[in-house]
């Protein structure tokens, strides 16, 4: 048997080593890192290549989206203070799945603070999750408060517009939120592309159908990454409207991206119409396994999306049980009235 501390000991001088790549066969070791194989690693990391690091952290991502059981999140706050700006972002891309509300103060350190533009757009992207458990009040109000003063500070003010977008992205799931709603309004109304689509990513997370009208004109936008923007919103909001336009779409549509984004929103939306014509699109694209596997992850979510849709018409409204119970205790009282005549 081979002594684990000696093979995480080899890990290491690989990665101080010369080169830029670093081997894949080594990434597992960064999963769920003992104490002290964390402390050992962030001794030497200050003498590891920068582009070593960034070889590292690019595998280490690319690993996660494919194994769901690895978990890379204590190494990745580890360094996100990590003086190379690059590193950073990375760092921040890898806890992309994280909810541990630990990391709130370090990333509104980091959007508040931090010189480099591309982490602050980072930390503003990776806030939307804590603002979403914030309007699901998993979080105190407090720190949600905390969270939406932030971003609508950066969303308002003079920061690079890359930070103003990403915070408005972010604060689409407060859709309650009436400076939100403005903000989002107005970015809709602007003449760039990268405003409306930052707006339609914000309308598609707020769950709020006020948005319907201006999510199905885009959908018809001219450019390629608004209708995007907008089918995706689409699906987020499952919008019935936009099933036939959606369906249409897929015969009409020639950006692959778009077409990609309608099939999963109709997946999102459902119906018996987008079974039968996600399976038609199966047997047609037979010989492309990569796009068969796409087709087939949406039926599953088409699947899911449906069970959904059954148990909210199967479930009651408490409201609605006490009625009937009254009801009952109505017709109880007639039925005793009529005996006693």
């Amino acid at each position: 048997m081979s002594d684990p501390t000696s093979t995480f000991q080899t890990v290491l001088d690989t990665l101080i080593g010369s080169g830029k790549e670093f081997p894949r066969r080594y990434l597992q070791h960064f999963s769920d890192m003992a104490p002290l194989e964390l402390k050992t690693c962030l001794e030497v990391w200050p003498r590891v290549n920068p582009s070593r690091k960034l070889s590292l952290l690019e595998g280490l991502r690319s690993l996660a989206e494919k194994d769901t059981r690895v978990n890379f999140d204590e190494f990745a706050r580890s360094i996100l203070n990590d003086p190379d700006a690059s590193v950073r972002v990375q760092a921040i891309r890898l806890l992309g799945e994280c909810d541990d509300l630990k990391l709130i103060p370090a990333y509104l350190d980091l959007l508040k603070n931090d010189p480099d533009v591309d982490v602050r757009v980072e930390a503003a992207t990776a806030l939307n999750l804590f603002v979403d458990l914030g309007e699901l009040e998993e979080i105190s109000e407090e720190v949600y408060g905390e969270i939406q003063a932030a971003l609508l500070e950066s969303a308002k003010g003079a920061d690079e517009t890359r930070i103003r977008r990403h915070a408005l992205e972010s604060l689409g799931y407060s859709s309650t939120n009436p400076d939100v709603i403005e903000l989002i309004e107005s970015a809709f109304d602007m003449e760039s592309v990268d405003w409306k689509v930052s707006a339609l990513v914000a309308m598609g997370r707020s769950t709020d159908d006020r948005w319907e009208d201006r999510v199905l004109r885009s959908m018809l936008d001219d450019d390629d990454d608004i209708r995007k923007a907008a089918v995706q919103s689409a699906g987020l909001l499952s919008l019935d409207s936009a099933r036939l336009p959606l369906l249409r779409m897929l015969e009409t549509e020639e950006d692959g991206d778009v077409i990609s984004a309608a099939v999963w929103s109709l997946s999102q939306i459902g119906g018996e119409d987008v079974q039968i014509y996600i399976e038609s699109l199966i047997d047609r694209t037979e010989e492309d396994d990569d796009l068969v596997e796409f087709l087939e992850e949406a039926l599953e979510n088409l699947a899911f999306t449906e069970d959904l849709n059954r148990f909210e018409l199967m479930a009651f409204d408490p409201d609605d049980i006490e009625d009937l119970g009254e009801l009952e205790d109505l017709e109880d009282l007639e039925k005793l009235d009529g005996d006693e005549d």
